[in-house]
């Protein structure tokens, strides 16, 4: 009973960002935790908490998210110009703006992948 209330206390005591990763089951946890280094490692690159989701800005504009699909319970990177993005990897769904790139997180990130569309995407704010 203690150790459970307190790993509660925990979780209320992080800001809604580090609760947000911290609550995930693995190995999605560490998958989204990949992620957000990923794009957090990006110089022009900012975290927000934002609609109830982590969101990441460029040069202060909304970029992309990081969320986990409802029926496939895969975590995906919503881009936010991602109809502007041709890739056979991306999926529009019935987004008008956004496309977003599925992770299977019970295999090997797709590093090179993620960073081909990510220049993509940067390239469309120039």
């Amino acid at each position: 009973m203690t150790i459970s209330l307190k790993i509660h206390i925990i979780y209320v005591m992080l800001n809604p960002l580090d609760n947000y990763f911290e609550q995930k089951d693995e190995p999605l946890k560490s998958c989204l935790q990949y992620l957000r280094l990923l794009l957090t490692g990006y110089a022009d690159i900012t975290e927000h908490w934002k609609y109830g989701m982590p969101f990441y800005y460029h040069k202060g504009k909304m970029f992309c998210y990081l969320w986990t699909h409802k029926k496939l319970h895969q975590p995906y990177i919503g881009l936010v110009d991602g109809n502007k993005i041709e890739h056979e990897d991306l999926l529009q769904e019935k987004r008008a703006r956004m496309k977003i790139l599925l992770i299977n997180h019970l295999e090997d990130i797709p590093k090179k992948k993620i960073e081909s569309i990510l220049k993509q995407a940067f390239a469309l704010r120039k």
